[in-house]
């Protein structure tokens, strides 16, 4: 798999896969993560055009995406637990993937932490899977952070060396 900034012209993809994990987390106990509508597309565009948006690639098809941020997370201020370190870190947020290529998460953190010492992300409390997928992978759940609309996630940091 390779990785590789998202463009304007990407966004319909983008957009199919996000909807395509928005039914994958119905389907497996996790509706309200993201809903009928999350991430909104104002949002997607940003990302693109702030340069935080990344495609995963599986044999040239864009088979994922995911938001990558370096720097303090408004959000990542104030949590109840404590964080592993108040070193600089990036933020991983809304990664989706269509359901067709293995290892697709594995690649993302990998990418992350060779761009950053620190990973932070946070997940919804119904999603067991990215829990799972985190812990595995050697984040530590840190606490709970709160979300601009109040909404509770589960906070997870890892330290790359």
């Amino acid at each position: 798999m390779e990785i590789r900034t998202s463009a304007p012209g990407d966004l319909d993809a983008i957009l199919e896969i996000y909807a395509c994990a928005r039914e994958y987390m119905r389907r497996t106990g996790n509706p309200n993560q993201w809903g009928s509508s999350n991430p909104p597309e104002w949002k997607i565009r940003k990302d693109i055009a702030d340069g935080n948006s990344y495609l995963v690639l599986q044999r040239g098809e864009i088979c994922g995406v995911f938001s990558f941020i370096l720097g303090a997370d408004p959000t990542y201020q104030v949590i109840e637990g404590r964080w592993l370190n108040d070193e600089p870190y990036g933020t991983l947020h809304r990664v989706a993937g269509n359901g067709r290529a293995r290892g697709l998460m594995g690649t993302v953190l990998d990418f992350c932490g060779a761009l950053a010492p620190n990973v932070r992300v946070d997940t919804h409390s119904d999603n067991k899977i990215m829990q799972h997928i985190l812990e595995k992978s050697g984040f530590t759940r840190c606490g709970i952070i709160h979300l601009e609309n109040g909404s509770p996630r589960i906070a997870y940091q890892k330290k790359y060396s």
